[in-house]
């Protein structure tokens, strides 16, 4: 059986007494549509969709988590669990959700080089609490990002061609599976289920805790060099070149962004188009001033911040937006790529394009390559990225012909890369995937084939009913609702 092909059945109405249990066994506020702040409770960062439960719990702690659970299973419920809603893919209507926000409990433990955080932490908490010990998470670049949807996806962050996936790094998992069982799980404890959480883990349960591995790191040199258009051409073929030279200490990236002539946009930004590329460099300050030589020889810069800088400024590096907005996105992991593919890229996506879109080129390997979770793709080189705003910003009511020009723009960019095409990176799966008519490929290409039919498999024994529904692009479990492991970060 493969996990899209599981039903989606409707949720029944709520019985009140029932509901009055609820209410009394758990400690956060339970709310239904009506209700002063249920608007508020199911809002999050993506703005293009939003759940309509018929009741929400407001978890404080992993027994509320276990209780509403519990609550859907017996009236036949599916669950769909919130915590930033940055990866919000399909907004589920009906049923139950789950907001974290509240499960916001930070421990750093210096002497084991460990952290534990609850199931609402968010990525600036982590490196906040690490940073006076020496030691940071491997994070990604926003600090508003969830840390546990984001890791339950492997996590491709700051630091990754160093340290690898964030999954990796993962000790422990606290889940509440769909039966309304709290369970401990290390690779020890249940070997086959810890390791599909390790980058499959959404739709498996409701993850309340995790403990993870922090790395020996206090400072980097980092920051951006920003490029004008009439650098455009040359700065992506010089950015593939200076990859094949650099050392796994230094993770970087490359965005192309045409920007449109906005009043709220700053005066340095507004109407231009720009190739941003972005530097995480753990050695010295000195050799990373060496190692970006290169780039800087290409021509003239816009803005060039590269410094030393301590890690708990590590965000600074890509300024992602931290503004709720409406957006879709999609991507492709690569084997390799070329030039002129690039460039195609970028004459797609540029100024004359129907609709703005960020294309953001990782580079993969290093420290990516290795590892022991449900990661998929790990040879994959590069990954690019393609986020494109949504117009109508009210959740819900974004434009259906809006997000066909998305999609289609999306779709013919990625066809240039189509060569080097591994799979996706259900990391940077934004938006209702799960509701395309080729769901079930985007769900394969996630995994591959054959991690796919395993995690299929798992699910099937875990939750038969299909009650845990989520994940970032309906990719790793292809539910078409997000994923029940704090499904949108």
């Amino acid at each position: 059986m493969e996990i899209n092909d599981l039903a989606l059945p409707s949720a029944p109405a709520l019985d009140p007494a029932s509901l009055a249990v609820l209410v009394a066994h758990v400690r956060g506020p339970v709310l239904v549509p009506g209700d002063d702040g249920y608007d508020a409770e199911r809002s999050g960062f993506q703005l293009a969709r939003q759940h309509r439960p018929a009741v929400i719990v407001g978890a404080r702690c992993a027994e509320d988590v276990v209780a509403a659970v519990r609550f859907a299973r017996d009236q036949g419920m599916p669950v769909a669990v919130q915590a930033t809603g940055h990866g919000l893919s399909a907004a589920t209507d009906g049923g139950l959700l789950i907001s974290t926000r509240r499960m916001a409990g930070v421990r750093v433990d210096a002497a084991a080089g460990t952290a534990h955080v609850e199931a609402g932490v968010v990525w600036g908490q982590v490196v906040e609490a690490a940073a006076p010990h020496g030691l940071a998470p491997l994070n990604g670049s926003s600090p508003g990002v969830g840390v546990i949807s984001y890791t339950l996806g492997g996590g491709v962050g700051v630091l990754a061609r160093t340290y690898g996936f964030a999954a990796d790094q993962v000790r422990s998992v606290d889940l509440v599976t769909a039966d309304g069982r709290l369970r401990h799980l290390t690779a020890d404890t249940d070997p086959e289920l810890f390791r599909a959480l390790l980058g499959g883990g959404h739709g498996l349960g409701v993850v309340t805790a995790m403990e993870f591995g922090l790395v020996p790191v206090a400072r980097l040199y980092g920051g951006q060099l920003v490029f004008d258009a009439e650098q455009i051409d040359e700065v992506p073929a010089a950015y593939l070149r200076w990859t094949e030279t650099v050392p796994d200490e230094l993770t970087s990236s490359l965005a192309l962004i045409a920007y449109p002539d906005l009043p709220q946009l700053p005066g340095s930004l507004r109407g231009r188009y720009l190739a941003h590329i972005r530097i995480a460099y753990t050695g010295s300050a000195a050799e990373g001033e060496r190692l970006v030589a290169p780039l800087r020889a290409v021509g003239p810069r816009v803005s060039d911040d590269l410094r030393e800088m301590p890690y708990a400024e590590s965000h600074t590096i890509h300024r992602d937006p931290s503004d709720p907005h409406a957006y879709d996105g999609d991507n492709a992991l690569l084997s390799g790529l070329d030039a002129a593919a690039l460039r195609r890229v970028a004459a797609l996506t540029g100024p004359a394009a129907p609709v703005m879109t960020v294309v953001q080129l990782n580079h993969l390997g290093g420290a990516l390559s290795a590892g022991t979770g449900a990661v998929g793709h790990r040879e994959a080189r590069y990954a690019l990225r393609l986020l494109s705003g949504l117009t109508g910003g009210a959740a819900g009511d974004g434009s259906d012909a809006a997000l066909a020009t998305v999609r289609a723009l999306h779709a013919e960019a990625l066809a240039a890369v189509a060569p080097w095409r591994l799979g996706r990176s259900v990391n940077f799966l934004f938006g209702g995937h799960g509701d395309r008519p080729d769901a079930a490929e985007v769900a394969r290409s996630v995994h591959g084939a054959d991690e796919h039919r395993r995690l299929a498999g798992l699910k099937a024994r875990h939750d038969p009913e299909n009650v845990s529904r989520f994940h970032p692009a309906g990719a790793a479990t292809a539910h078409r609702t997000p994923a029940a492991a704090t499904s949108s970060g």
